[in-house]
């Protein structure tokens, strides 16, 4: 073989081997718009992501819709019927969590009716808001005054018959400033001229007369009275 064709040989060679290294370098250049594999996989943890998030945010409206409700029956649970008068009715009188309480807040007799009280829990008494008992009148004009004195005995009783018509305001001696607050409606009274509704005393503390307020309203939309 000629030193030629040796020569020409080794050239293609060498041309050959030149033309495998930059096909090489081609394949693992970046393409020109700067994508790369990795792109479709980060796409689908950024949706993973975005569907977490709008799971917290229906948790949250979830947990601000309940919360609505409770709110709705706590509401709910101090909008308290009074029925029509009858010859006798019943006022537990309570200590609990949520505090001390009569229950109902309002009860209803006729003339002559008698309602009796019933210590359930803790130490409570029963006073009328009477000038005999050193407090404002907020009972009927001519009404007589009565006071249980302290229960402390579970299932202790007192009881009081109410011969004049009219709204009466009672409380508790050792939770009044509390708001252990409550009412009797003897008969049909007319709403006007009830000291109860119409003598709001002002030298109470701001949660006993909260309470008077609230007892006021309640016993107006019983009368029909509402303004």
């Amino acid at each position: 073989m000629s030193e030629d064709n040796l020569t020409r040989r080794r050239m293609l060679q060498l041309t050959g081997s030149a033309a495998a290294v930059g096909l090489a370098g081609c394949a693992g250049a970046p393409t020109n718009d700067g994508q790369s594999q990795v792109a479709a996989p980060q796409t689908t943890t950024e949706a993973a992501e975005e569907g977490h998030s709008d799971e917290e945010s229906g948790h949250s409206e979830e947990e601000e819709e309940e919360e609505g409700h409770g709110h709705e029956e706590e509401e709910h649970g101090h909008d308290e019927a009074v029925g029509a008068p009858t010859d006798t009715a019943e006022v537990k009188m309570v200590t609990n969590d949520s505090g001390y309480h009569f229950e109902p807040h309002v009860v209803r007799v006729n003339v002559g009716g008698t309602v009796t009280f019933h210590n359930e829990s803790g130490t409570h008494s029963a006073t009328a808001y009477h000038p005999d008992n050193d407090q404002p009148q907020l009972v009927p004009d001519g009404a007589a005054s009565w006071d249980s004195g302290i229960l402390s005995e579970e299932g202790a009783t007192f009881e009081h018959t109410f011969e004049t018509e009219g709204v009466y305001h009672y409380y508790c001696i050792p939770h009044e400033a509390l708001g252990m607050i409550s009412t009797v409606i003897v008969g049909e009274p007319d709403a006007h001229g009830q000291p109860a509704l119409e003598n709001m005393p002002s030298d109470k503390p701001e949660k006993v007369q909260s309470k008077l307020k609230e007892l006021n309203e309640m016993v107006n939309k019983a009368l029909g009275h509402e303004h």
